[in-house]
């Protein structure tokens, strides 16, 4: 398993393309997901801040499998975003990988903060984001991606 900066050509496709196929997929979530991530997604593109802001991918055997975004929600507070682990890599530790390598990124940046937005029912994701010290500080029903979903917002101190 390798995590390495995101950067080369196709990352960005595959970040979009890959939480599309793979929610609709587990989830039946339509392609409002597909463009919020998206829209994740090419804000970094465009215009973020390499001292506070990175993304990474994991790779398997040569492929990508999974992603993570740390991005600047306010000066003081860092959000982890899109992560993802596709399921022929799940069970090799892409995941925590990954999200240590954004707490640890946000911790080096300087952030007091980090939080996350996620949707309950995501069982495997929560329970790396518990193992990382994240804690659930808000709910909040909605409809969203064709579903009624509960909306979550974890956050932990670095």
């Amino acid at each position: 398993m390798l995590i390495r900066p995101l950067g080369k050509p196709g990352d960005l496709g595959w970040v979009v393309q890959a939480h599309g196929e793979l929610y609709a997929a587990e989830h039946d979530w339509d392609t409002s997901f597909e463009a919020l991530v998206a829209k994740i997604v090419g804000d970094f593109a465009a215009d973020h801040d390499d001292a506070k802001e990175a993304a990474w991918i994991a790779e398997l055997d040569g492929e990508r499998v999974g992603c993570i975004f740390c991005t600047k929600e306010t000066d003081t507070t860092a959000k982890l975003r899109v992560l993802l682990v596709h399921p022929n890599a799940r069970g090799h530790g892409a995941g925590n990988r990954l999200v240590e390598k954004c707490v640890q990124f946000a911790r080096d940046a300087g952030y007091v903060r980090i939080a996350l937005w996620t949707v309950e029912g995501l069982t495997s994701a929560r329970k790396i984001y518990e193992a990382h010290g994240f804690e659930l500080t808000e709910k909040t029903p909605q409809h969203s991606f064709g579903h009624d979903v509960t909306g979550q917002r974890w956050e932990r101190a670095l």
